[in-house]
Parts: C-alpha cells; structure tokens; sequence
C-alpha cells in the first residue's frame, strides 16, 4: 500500500532526486531549504519530491522523482496531488517549477493543471555544466509552469 508524508529534504535519496535533476550540486543548492515528500511502497521508498517556499505564498518545486521501473504506474501523480495538498494546508497560493520545452515531464505538470507561464531561454545550456538529452534531444530552453492553489 502506497504511503505518503513530509520529511525533511535532507534524509531523501541523492540517488531517487538526480532521476529528475542530474547536476548535483543543483540538488545539494535547495535540499537544506527544502521541504521533503516521499512515497513508499512496502516501507521502501520509490518517489521523492522537494519544495522550497519563497515570498508572499509562493513556492517553488525543486525536484520530483520516482523510481525508474515504477514510472507510467500512478505514483508520480499521486506523490504530486499529495506535495499539492500539503502546499495548500500551509496556505502557499502559487506552486511554480521548471522543465524542459518538451518531453512527459511537461505532459505530466499540465495532467495536474501546472500552466506555461514563460520560457527561460538557454536555461539549461547556462546552468547545468554537462548536455541534458532526452530522446536524442538536447534540452536548452526551460518553461515556467505554475499552479494557482
């Protein structure tokens, strides 16, 4: 049965997070200020998620991953709507994050209403010091997306 809850960001996987963000020093930059999210399954943890809160009810999603052979099965929907449920019960009113321009990650924040409200031009080519591909495409350009709670 699938568990979820809050933990603190720092006793989540390194391993689970750079499924979703590959430079760990980007990881290692929000993990300290972060609010942490895990799911489990059987007591094993298999998702993972970090937000950071910012100004004026903001907040940001740093990070959300699950485990490589349990992706497409639910759980990251699932962890999502809970991370979301728990940013309304602390009375954040805008959760924003960052993705590439194309790929299921983007297919998934829109499934859970997130909306393209800009795009960051060279984001990733300026921020990350190796190629990010997916695909066989490489990503450069990142998008915006925020969900008003």
């Amino acid at each position: 049965m699938l568990q979820l809850r809050s933990c603190p960001a720092t006793e989540l996987s390194i391993d689970l997070l750079l499924e979703a963000d590959p430079d760990i020093r980007q990881v290692e930059r929000y993990l300290n200020a972060g609010l942490g999210f895990a799911a489990e399954l059987d007591g094993k943890v298999v998702g993972v998620a970090v937000v950071v809160l910012g100004e004026g009810g903001e907040a940001e999603l740093m990070n959300i991953a699950i485990e490589p052979a349990r992706q497409a099965t639910g759980l990251g929907s699932q962890l999502l709507a809970y991370v979301i449920e728990q940013a309304r019960a602390q009375g954040i009113r805008q959760l924003g994050l960052g993705t590439g321009t194309f790929g299921h990650q983007l297919r998934f924040y829109q499934r859970q209403g997130f909306r393209v409200v800009a795009v960051e031009r060279d984001h990733f080519l300026t921020h990350y010091p190796e190629p990010i591909f997916e695909d066989g495409i490489q990503h450069k350009d990142r998008l915006w997306l925020e969900l008003t709670l």
